[in-house]
């Protein structure tokens, strides 16, 4: 089984980074439009938006400029400040999941592969070790 590492950066209170921007951010390189992006991801265009949005304002510089019409009707390129955001992220993803790999496989080992039907209606005791524990 895959175990699936995730992880967001908080730089300030209001500037971070998480797998849904930088999924955003590429998406918007592949399509070059916030629309096929958002529709991409299975997001909502306002929501496309306002993470786009958030995200050009909490850097000293834009992750992405947008065009407004012309021949190829606008849309929006990432910006070399982008493509760097999205490699430093990708960059540290990769070395965070390798090393959680590695810290957690013993206790990857003992997952689930799925809980069992009846989970809410049926409580595992907790093990008690040793006479008397959890007593007093």
């Amino acid at each position: 089984m895959k175990q699936t590492v995730r992880f967001r950066v908080d730089f300030t209170p209001g500037c971070s980074l998480g797998p849904g921007k930088i999924d955003l951010l590429e998406s918007i390189e592949r399509t070059g439009s916030l629309r096929q992006a958002a529709q991409a991801l299975g997001m909502s265009y306002r929501r496309a938006w306002l993470l786009l949005d958030g995200l050009n304002r909490s850097f000293t510089e834009p992750a992405a400029t947008a065009s407004v019409g012309g021949q190829g009707g606008g849309g929006v390129t990432l910006t070399p400040f982008g493509l760097e955001i999205m490699r430093c992220y990708r960059s540290a993803a990769q070395a965070i999941e390798a090393l959680a790999r590695a810290e957690l496989q013993p206790v990857a080992s003992k997952a689930m592969t799925a809980p069992s039907r009846n989970a809410g209606a049926r409580r595992k005791r907790l093990a008690r070790s040793g006479a008397g524990a959890g007593r007093g």
